[in-house]
């Protein structure tokens, strides 16, 4: 697979790349990152490469993001109309203002032109509810997002780090009202963190959201940087969130990692991302770098094969606590249908039923 083996996003036609450029270190601004012209270069190299998919936020280095992108690229139309460019709204740049952040109609409206304005071009083509806002009604963030869409201003609108049944709400509600639907889903979703198995991923694909996971290396822990061998002697500027990653489960999940990545004549990175690039439901998987060195090595990751029991040896290694409901029905053989079998075999009955033993034999 190349970076050119586009694939459309969700149940809609934008076809995107299978890796997605995060720009969320673009800029200097927050005392780590990369420099403008550093930026400008990975930008450049993606393209070349293949890559249509670039995702940002009104948030990043303080919109710092958005405006190197938007002078590399938006005010070159040749760039710009080849390229998907997603950034998101919610963040609050301006604390003083109480409506300067949210899901708000005010607070979307003003954000999206703010971006516009910073990203240098006439429309968003993939316009992302940031975050969850408990503050305001969904429908209200719907409709403003639906009038955007008529507006010209967005192309289409996608949401992020939301509970399951929050996003299944949004879904449905736009479907009944004739908004416009999302048509995409951004979340965390690595081999550390696959807890989003369990509703969030499966409510994605019942409903036609394409997955685009971010931190899929958890934040540098599946880097291969971090190993067994060097624990506790490593420090990064990710700090105490990247330090409590590090547990005994993930040099586990490390360790499998090295093993696969021998096999393979790869990086443990690559093998991360390439796991996580073939996971069901996933379309496209945001990478990030810092440098050309990194993302020449994360785009290497779409060359790899992973065999069947490569990818069960990661499975197993990573093997998620799901809770419930997730984790009844998957160690539930079949619910009870009046003692009817599935597909002419026989299933032994739910552990939480208490059958008499004639009942037993009627499965």
């Amino acid at each position: 697979m190349s970076l050119q083996h586009y694939l459309t996003l969700g149940r809609s036609g934008l076809r995107v790349s299978p890796f997605c450029l995060g720009a969320m270190t673009f800029g200097e601004d927050l005392g780590f990152g990369s420099s403008v012209e550093t930026s400008a270069a990975i930008l450049d190299r993606f393209i070349e490469r293949g890559g249509n998919f670039i995702d940002t936020a009104n948030l990043y280095t303080r919109g710092h993001s958005e405006k190197i992108i938007g002078d590399h690229l938006g005010r070159h139309p040749n760039k710009r109309d080849r390229l998907v460019i997603a950034t998101k709204f919610f963040g609050n740049l301006f604390a003083s203002d109480p409506n300067g952040g949210g899901a708000g109609r005010k607070s979307l409206v003003a954000a999206c032109e703010e971006s516009l304005r910073r990203l240098q071009t006439d429309y968003i083509d993939l316009y992302w509810m940031h975050c969850y806002d408990i503050h305001t009604p969904i429908e209200e963030t719907l409709r403003a997002l639906d009038d955007l869409v008529r507006a010209g201003k967005i192309r289409y609108a996608g949401i992020s780090d939301t509970p399951a049944w929050k996003v299944a709400q949004a879904q449905v509600m736009s479907s009944f009202r004739g908004w416009a639907p999302l048509i995409a889903l951004q979340i965390e979703y690595s081999l550390i963190e696959r807890t989003v198995e369990g509703e969030l991923i499966p409510m994605a694909r019942e409903l036609g959201l394409g997955v685009t996971p971010w931190s899929p290396l958890k934040g540098g822990a599946l880097s291969g940087k971090f190993t067994r061998e060097n624990a506790g002697k490593l420090k990064s500027d990710r700090g105490a969130r990247l330090d409590a990653s590090l547990t005994e489960r993930t040099y586990g999940i490390l360790d499998v990692l090295q093993r696969v990545a021998k096999e393979q004549s790869s990086t443990v990175a690559r093998v991360a991302l390439a796991w996580v690039q073939g996971r069901p439901g996933v379309s496209s998987t945001i990478i990030g770098a810092r440098t050309l060195a990194q993302l020449d090595d994360n785009l290497g990751a779409l060359e790899l094969k992973l065999t069947d029991a490569q990818v069960k040896a990661l499975d197993d290694a990573s093997a998620p606590t799901l809770g419930f409901p997730a984790a009844f029905i998957t160690a539930t053989p079949i619910y009870m249908h009046g003692g009817l079998s599935v597909n002419g075999v026989k299933a032994p009955p739910s552990p939480l039923m208490a059958l008499r033993p004639d009942d037993v034999e009627r499965w």
